[in-house]
Order: structure tokens, then C-alpha cells, then sequence
């Protein structure tokens, strides 16, 4: 185990395993995943095939967002452990060839960080209120928000406070929950404690960092109103003046001039931009290392789009020469499984697109539990915990039912994943078949099946460097060609249909056999939602 070998840094052709750490593994009963868990599962995630873990926040927090509304960004929350379980997790990592890589909030702090409380202390204009984005309201009195944007949880974007002396006051921006107040990055206070926190855990041993909202930060200086879109999460955002402001790219260099420091680190954005030049510029070689492309996440099950997607995401990154990213799921959208379908269907269709995503060259991200299979969990209202489902007046329901703890073994919750059954989202009773123990046991389980997957693209390195030399749809087939002499085949169509003529690697369900007069020397046939790797 360990690294892959090959030209180019670690992480060019890397998988990357996403943890979400409250429902990996719980360490101490409490309910709630924790680092110390995350290190009892490592030989786990060895097995499995990965090369790095991308870890969601575990940073001091009240939680008002599951951490992404940090108070402390160089200390770990008692709910996740302590610095020494970081310590622990990193040593042991990569004693097994594993890199850690930490998520990175530069957008905003929670309102309980020590800077935020001094700011209501301080009064209008004053220097601490500087390092946030504070505002006189509009209307009489200020008692209207400065703008019009909107919170991407719903609501305004604007929260009103009471000044020091009690009186009605200003207003302060939030483009997420009220208890994430938007940092101003004109400030030069804001880049020189991201720098203390960018070397504080680089210092101990971090590989790097995935960056939140990293098409945010930057803010116009006039705060021009906002056209309000249906969708506010998913909107068009090349006119959207909250996010993908010009600024925003001085701020990706000086980060990289920290990274760079650090020859190994990497720098990975979550950016949401869907024009491929305006997407392209976070990869210049002085930004970021690596972009988020989401346009496979959002691929309906379609043989179409799915080229569609593939084609467009090449052509983003081949703008600067920078490498791809590839990713189904993530703890902000509804799981594979359930997406194309539910059930079995949509079991069958979630490992057909494993194994077009891992024929791709470039860099993988798995989610956790996507190797086990899981759907989404259609949760009761009363244990929902997104701030996305009381901020939209119970509407939306949120992100919890991606979220739900992974089982481990047993034939009831809370499947191994803790001591106790009351974890801090049910688990469904029905998942006995969905553990880790019992789909290690099971040779055609989709565990096994994610981890013959990972040993091919391993051990055939072609795949994960090689470029796409061919990529088509046609009747609802998908094909693609690699650099390495593989060719995927996804059966997105109405018929079975026959593979080309070569060696088949892996398929993600058994081959329909040749009617016995056909006599063909080609493999079986390709049943529906249904994918196969061919050399």
C-alpha cells in the first residue's frame, strides 16, 4: 500500500476518500464519529484503496452548521477529540500511506469566534468591526438590510444587530446562517491569521486542505443588489455578485505562496462556477491546485449528458493544463443510489458510474458509505438537523439524509458504528445487509466490487494519467477510450449490447452470455445500467 508512483505530484491521479467524521466511527459512545474513529477504521480504508481522506470540519464550532461555522480554527472540537487525536490520526495515516487533508472555512467564522464578539463590543466603524462586513441599513431608521441578497439557507443574507448602548444597529452580512458571519478579505488581518492557521496544521503534518465556498470571500466593494434566482444554491453564478468576485483570486495566490512552502501540499477548491474559463482561472498555476467540477454530481443517469459532463469538465481544466476532478457524491447532495432511481435500480446505475468515474484520468473523490452502497434516508422532520430545513421554513428538508452514520457490522443499529443506538442520526433498521462486515463476506458486494475497482485503476496507472482519447454516445451507450488502452462501456440504454473484443477487467454486473448458435468471440453482452472496463 501506499502512494501511487508515477510522474507528477501524489495527488494528480490520487483517490480521494471524503469523511464525514460525526458518522464515520464513534470511538467513545457518545453517538457522534470522532477522529480517534477515524483512525480505528485506517486498515479499513488501506483495504479499500485509497490514497488520501479529505476530512469535514473537526475545528472548535458550536455546530449552528456541523462545523462549518468555526471558532477556533487551530484547535479540534471535544466533540470530534482533542490535538493529540489529530496527532494520533496523522501518524497512523501515514504510517499506512495515507494523507490527511483537512476542510479549510475562509469565508466567513462563527459569531461565537473571539473576533466577532469584539466586533459587537466595538461599536460602528471601529477596527474590530472592519474585519467583517458591517453595514448601515437603508430606510428609516437603517431598519431596512443594506441589499437585497439572500442567504444561500434562505432568508436575507443581513442580520441586524443591537449596539453596545442597546439601540437598533447595524447590519452584518452572512451568506450562509446568521451564526456565519461573512469575513471581509480587504482586511489584511483576515489572510494573516489564515496564514497562522494554514501553517499551524501544515507544521503538523496535514497534506493540504479542501477549501470551502472557494469561489466566495471575495466581495464587490458597493454590494450591488443581486438578480434572486429560483434555485439559490445551484443558480447561474456568472451574474451573481456574492460569489466569483475578481478579488477572490489574489487571495488563492497568497494562500499558494503559503502551500508552496510545502512542497507536498495541496490545495483543493470547492468552486462552484459553471463557465469553463471563469472555472479554469482557479486553476492558473499560482491558485489552487485542484477545482471541484460538479457537472458529473449533477448528470442525470443519461448517456448524453454523461458524455456531455465528461467533455466539458476535460475541456475546464485543459484551458490552464491543470488535472481533472471527479466526483458522484458528497455530504451536500442526495447519494447516488437514490438519485438514479433508489432501490436496486438505482444500486445498479450507482456502480455503473463508479466505474466510468474511475476509468477517468485524474483525481477521484469517494464519499463515505458510497463504496457500502447506501441510499439516502428519508429521515422524520423531528431529527432533522440542517440549518437548511428550519432557515427555509420547513421546506427544504436539507443535507441529513447524505449524512446518516455508516454501519459496520451487526443486524441492528447502530451496526458497530458506536456503542450506543442513540446515534445523532437514527440509522435505519434495515441496513443489516449494508454493513461492512457483511459485504466483505459478500464477493459480488458492492464493497468488493469499489475495491477490485480501485486495485484495476491502481495497478493500471494508464487510466488514472492517460488522457480520454475517445468519448461518444450513441443509443444511450456511453464509451469511453483512454490513453491506457481501456475502454469503458456504460449501458445507459434499453437493450443489452455487445462489448468489443478484448479482455474484460471488471464489470459492474454479470454479462448476458451469447445465444450458443451466435458463437462470437467477443465477451458476453452488456445488460442495462450496467458498465464494464475492456482492454
Amino acid at each position: 500500500m501506499g502512494a501511487m508512483t508515477g510522474p507528477g505530484p501524489w495527488w494528480s491521479r490520487a483517490v480521494f476518500y471524503q469523511v464525514y467524521p460525526r458518522s464515520f466511527r464513534d470511538s467513545n459512545g457518545d453517538g457522534v464519529g470522532d477522529l480517534d474513529g477515524v483512525t480505528a477504521g485506517l486498515d479499513y480504508l488501506a483495504d479499500l484503496g485509497v490514497d488520501a481522506l479529505w476530512l469535514n470540519p473537526v475545528t472548535v464550532s458550536p455546530m449552528a452548521d456541523h462545523g462549518y461555522d468555526v471558532a477556533d480554527p487551530r484547535d479540534i472540537d471535544p466533540l470530534f477529540g482533542s490535538l493529540e487525536a489529530m496527532d494520533r490520526l496523522i501518524a497512523a495515516a501515514h504510517e499506512r500511506g495515507i494523507r490527511i487533508t483537512m476542510d479549510l472555512v475562509p469565508n466567513h467564522t462563527s459569531s461565537a469566534h473571539p473576533w466577532f464578539g469584539t466586533a459587537l463590543a466595538a461599536g460602528p466603524g471601529s477596527q474590530q468591526r472592519a474585519r467583517y462586513h458591517f453595514r448601515d441599513g437603508t430606510g428609516p431608521d437603517g431598519l431596512h438590510p443594506p441589499n437585497n441578497w439572500i442567504s444561500i439557507f434562505g432568508g436575507p443574507a443581513w442580520t441586524r444587530i443591537v449596539e453596545p448602548d442597546g439601540t437598533p444597529g447595524q447590519w452584518y452580512l452572512h451568506l450562509f446562517d446568521p451564526e456565519q458571519p461573512d469575513l471581509n478579505w480587504e482586511n489584511p488581518e483576515v489572510f494573516e491569521d489564515l496564514e497562522k492557521t494554514l501553517r499551524f496544521w501544515l507544521d503538523r503534518g496535514v497534506d493540504g486542505f479542501r477549501i470551502d465556498v472557494a469561489h466566495g470571500m471575495s466581495k464587490p466593494p458597493d454590494l450591488p443588489d443581486m438578480q434572486i434566482a429560483e434555485n439559490r444554491l445551484l443558480a447561474d453564478m456568472d451574474s451573481d455578485p456574492r460569489f466569483n468576485h475578481e478579488g477572490v483570486h489574489e487571495i488563492h495566490r497568497n494562500i499558494r505562496a503559503v502551500l508552496d512552502d510545502y512542497p507536498d501540499a495541496v490545495a483543493v477548491g470547492e468552486v462552484w462556477v459553471y463557465d469553463n474559463a471563469a472555472f479554469a482561472a482557479y486553476l492558473r498555476p499560482d491558485e489552487l491546485h485542484l477545482g471541484f467540477n460538479f457537472r458529473l454530481v449533477r448528470a442525470e443517469f443519461d448517456a448524453d449528458e454523461i458524455r456531455d459532463a465528461i467533455e466539458n469538465s476535460l475541456a475546464a481544466v485543459a484551458l490552464q493544463n491543470a488535472t481533472p476532478t471527479w466526483t458522484l457524491s458528497n455530504h451536500d447532495v442526495e447519494r447516488e443510489v437514490t438519485r438514479y432511481g433508489g432501490g436496486p435500480l438505482g444500486l445498479a446505475r450507482a456502480r455503473a458510474m463508479a466505474l466510468v468515474m474511475l476509468a477517468l484520468p485524474g483525481v477521484v473523490f469517494v464519499y463515505n458509505g458510497e463504496e457500502l452502497g447506501l441510499p439516502n434516508v428519508d429521515l422524520p422532520d423531528e431529527v432533522l438537523q440542517d440549518p437548511v430545513w428550519e432557515r427555509s421554513l420547513y421546506t427544504e428538508r436539507g443535507r441529513d439524509g447524505c449524512r446518516v452514520p455508516m454501519p459496520w457490522s451487526g443486524d441492528a443499529p447502530p451496526f458497530g458504528f458506536s456503542t450506543t443506538a442513540d446515534t445523532w442520526l437514527p440509522m435505519p433498521a434495515d441496513w443489516s445487509s449494508l454493513t461492512v462486515e457483511h459485504e466483505l463476506a459478500d464477493p459480488d458486494s458492492t464493497l468488493n466490487f469499489f475495491r477490485r475497482a480501485l486495485a484495476l485503476r491502481r495497478e493500471r496507472t494508464a487510466v488514472a494519467v492517460g488522457p480520454v482519447t475517445g468519448l461518444s454516445a450513441e443509443g444511450g451507450v456511453l464509451t469511453v477510450h483512454t490513453g491506457g488502452g481501456l475502454t469503458c462501456v456504460l449501458n445507459a440504454g434499453e437493450r443489452p449490447v455487445d462489448l468489443p473484443a478484448g479482455e474484460v477487467l471488471i464489470t459492474s454486473a454479470a454479462l448476458q452470455e451469447h445465444s450458443p448458435s451466435l458463437r462470437s468471440p467477443r465477451p458476453g453482452r452488456l445488460p442495462v445500467d450496467a458498465a464494464a472496463w475492456v482492454v
